[in-house]
C-alpha cells in the first residue's frame, strides 16, 4: 500500500515569484477536458488524503466460442461505432478445432451486451464459408490471415479507408476497408512485430499509436510507433519492459495464487519464474495515455499466468505504475462459467458508456490444454468514469490544492463520491486570497456542477487562480470546466443498456507518488 502523502509548496501558498504570483507558471487544459489524479499534474499540495486504485466491475463473458468453429475467442480491439448502422463492431482473434487453423472473425452488437455473429462467406473453414471469418485473401493461413487490430478513423475523409488495421501476426501490413468487412492492403511497408501487438487512435492529435512486440531485458517487451497517416510509422525508441520490481513481485505473485485454492492452478518451477510484458493496450483518456500492460507471469517453463496492471504517461515516453503494480484485471475464481482464470489480455482501450467506462477484454481459462475444449471468451469489466484512483478522505477533513491555472470558459464540475460525507471547494487568487467558496456537495455525483454559496469564481479577471477541495468521508475523481453538462457521453454508447450501476470497489490504497518507470531501447 502507498503511504499517506502530504506534499507542501510554501512560495506558492505565500505567492513567491511567477506567473501572476504563483511560484510556477499556471497549467493549461482545455473546457471539458477533465483532470484526473493519477498523476501530480494539477495537484500542488495535499494533506490527510489518501490515493485509492479502484479495479472495474466484471460482467462476465459477452462474446462466447458457441459457433462449431470455435474453440476460443480472444481481442485485442476495442469496440468501433458505426453511427449509420448503430452498431457496435468487434473484431475476434478466433482459434478452431481443426489443428493450426486460425483466423479473425466479426461479430457486431446494437448494445455492447448482446452480440452476434453474421456470415460473411469470405473464408473457407473446412470446406464452407457459411461463417464469420474476415478474409482479405480467401487462401491465406494463419499467421499470415490474422487482423489482430482494428480501430475506426472518424477524421478520415476517405470513406474507402473509414477503418484502418494490421494484417499479420508476424510483422504488420497497414490495411484499410470502408466497413471493417472488406479489407485491402496499402502499398506501404510493414512494421516490424513479433506476435503481439496492440493499436489505438488518439484523436485529439489525430494520431495511430501501436504497441510492438519485441525482445527486451527480461523477455516479451513492446515498442511505441506512432503514424499520422496510418502509412508512414515512427519508432518512438520507447521500449516498455518489465524491471526489477517486476521480478520481485512475480515470485510473490506466483505464490500467492499456489497459495489460493480459488484459482487456477498453475505448476510450479521456481528457477522458471520471470515477468515480462506480453502485451500492451494504450489508450487517450482525457488529458493523459492510460496503460494496459499483461504481465506475464512465468510459474514454470510451459506455464503462468496474466495479470492486467495500470500505468499512465504523459507523452508516450515517461511511463509510471500505478497502484504499486497490483493487478487492475485479475484472474476470477474457478466456478461460475468465468473464463478469465488464467490468461488475462487487454483490449486498445475501453468505451464511454454515460458515466461509465467499459473495457472489453480477452479472458482465457487454461495456458495449456485443459478439460474444457471451449477455452477463451471475450469479457466485459465496468468502471465508474474517471474512476481509475481517486484522492479520499475519512473522518478527518483532508485538503487538495490545485496548481494554478486559468479557468477555461464554462463552470466547474466534479466527479465527486461523497455519500455520507461532503466535499467543498474555495477558489483562491495569486496571494491565497479566498475569492469564492462553494456550497457543500454530498451524495455519489459522477457529475455534479458545483453552486457558490459566497462570492465571485469569475471575479478573478482571467488571472491563474488554485482551486481547494475539501473532502470528510469522500472520493475525488476528477474535475473540469464546461458547460454544465458536457461532461455526459452523447455517443451512442451513452445508454446502460440495462446494466447494473457500477460501484468500483475499492481494492488497493497508497499515498506516495507511484513508481516512475522510464522506458529504454
Amino acid at each position: 500500500m502507498w503511504r499517506k502523502r502530504i506534499l507542501i509548496l510554501a512560495a506558492a501558498l505565500a505567492g513567491g515569484a511567477g506567473s501572476a504570483g504563483f511560484a510556477e507558471p499556471p497549467i493549461s487544459f482545455p473546457a471539458g477536458e477533465r483532470q484526473l489524479f493519477l498523476d501530480e499534474h494539477c495537484i500542488a499540495t495535499t494533506e490527510y488524503l489518501t490515493r485509492t486504485m479502484h479495479s472495474p466491475t466484471k460482467r462476465g463473458a459477452v462474446i462466447r466460442p458457441d459457433r462449431p468453429w470455435e474453440t476460443a475467442l480472444q481481442t485485442r480491439c476495442a469496440p468501433a461505432w458505426d453511427e449509420k448502422r448503430r452498431r457496435f463492431q468487434l473484431w475476434l482473434i478466433t482459434s478452431t478445432p481443426a489443428p493450426g487453423v486460425a483466423g479473425t472473425t466479426y461479430a457486431e452488437s446494437r448494445d455492447g451486451i448482446h452480440w452476434v455473429k453474421p456470415i460473411l462467406r469470405q473464408w473457407e473453414y473446412l470446406g464452407s464459408r457459411d461463417n464469420n471469418f474476415v478474409g482479405l485473401d480467401p487462401r491465406s493461413e494463419w499467421p499470415a490471415n490474422a487482423m489482430e487490430n482494428v480501430v475506426r478513423d472518424p477524421d478520415e475523409p476517405d470513406p474507402s479507408r473509414r477503418y484502418k488495421g494490421f494484417l499479420g501476426a508476424i510483422r504488420r501490413q497497414p490495411i484499410v476497408s470502408p466497413d471493417g468487412i472488406r479489407w485491402r492492403r496499402l502499398e506501404v511497408p510493414s512494421i516490424p512485430s513479433n506476435d503481439e501487438s496492440n493499436l489505438t487512435y488518439d484523436r485529439p492529435t489525430r494520431t495511430f499509436i501501436a504497441t510492438l512486440k519485441r525482445p527486451g531485458p527480461h523477455g516479451r517487451s513492446h515498442g511505441i510507433w506512432t503514424s499520422r497517416d496510418f502509412a508512414n510509422w515512427t519508432d518512438s525508441g520507447v521500449l516498455f519492459s518489465a524491471d526489477a520490481q517486476d521480478q520481485t513481485l512475480c515470485r510473490r505473485n506466483v505464490r500467492a495464487r499456489l497459495a489460493d485454492p480459488t484459482l487456477q492452478p498453475v505448476q510450479s518451477e521456481p528457477a522458471a519464474y520471470n515477468a515480462d510484458i506480453y502485451n500492451l493496450g494504450i489508450f487517450r483518456h482525457e488529458g493523459l495515455y492510460v496503460g494496459l500492460p499483461a504481465v506475464f507471469h512465468a510459474s514454470a517453463r510451459d506455464d503462468g499466468f496474466h495479470l492486467i496492471q495500470l500505468a499512465c504517461s504523459r507523452d508516450l515516453r515517461n511511463w509510471q505504475r500505478l497502484g504499486g503494480r497490483q493487478p487492475f484485471i485479475g484472474p476470477s475464481p474457478v466456478g461460475e462459467d468465468a473464463y478469465d482464470l488464467t490468461q488475462l489480455l487487454p483490449p486498445s482501450g475501453p468505451i464511454v458508456r454515460g458515466d461509465e467506462l467499459w473495457f472489453y477484454y480477452t479472458g482465457i481459462k487454461y495456458r495449456q490444454a485443459g478439460p474444457d475444449p471451449k477455452t477463451g471468451a471475450v469479457c466485459l469489466a465496468v468502471l465508474r468514469r474517471d474512476g481509475f484512483l481517486s484522492l479520499d478522505a475519512g473522518d478527518t477533513p483532508g485538503t487538495l490544492t490545485t496548481r494554478s491555472f486559468t479557468a477555461p470558459s464554462g463552470k466547474l464540475s466534479v466527479n465527486v463520491d461523497a455519500a455520507g460525507g461532503s466535499l467543498e471547494v474555495t477558489v483562491l487568487d495569486a496571494s491565497s486570497r479566498v475569492v469564492a467558496v462553494s456550497k457543500p456537495l454530498a451524495g455519489d455525483r459522477p457529475r455534479a456542477v458545483v453552486r457558490w454559496k459566497s462570492g465571485n469564481p469569475e471575479s478573478s479577471g482571467g488571472q491563474p487562480i488554485r482551486l481547494r477541495f475539501t473532502l470528510r468521508n469522500a472520493r475525488l475523481y476528477s474535475f473540469w470546466y464546461g458547460p454544465a453538462d458536457a461532461s455526459l457521453d452523447r455517443s451512442p454508447g451513452s445508454t446502460r443498456a440495462g446494466m447494473p450501476a457500477n460501484r468500483s470497489p475499492v481494492v488497493h490504497h497508497d499515498g506516495a507518488p507511484p513508481t516512475a518507470l522510464r522506458t529504454r531501447e
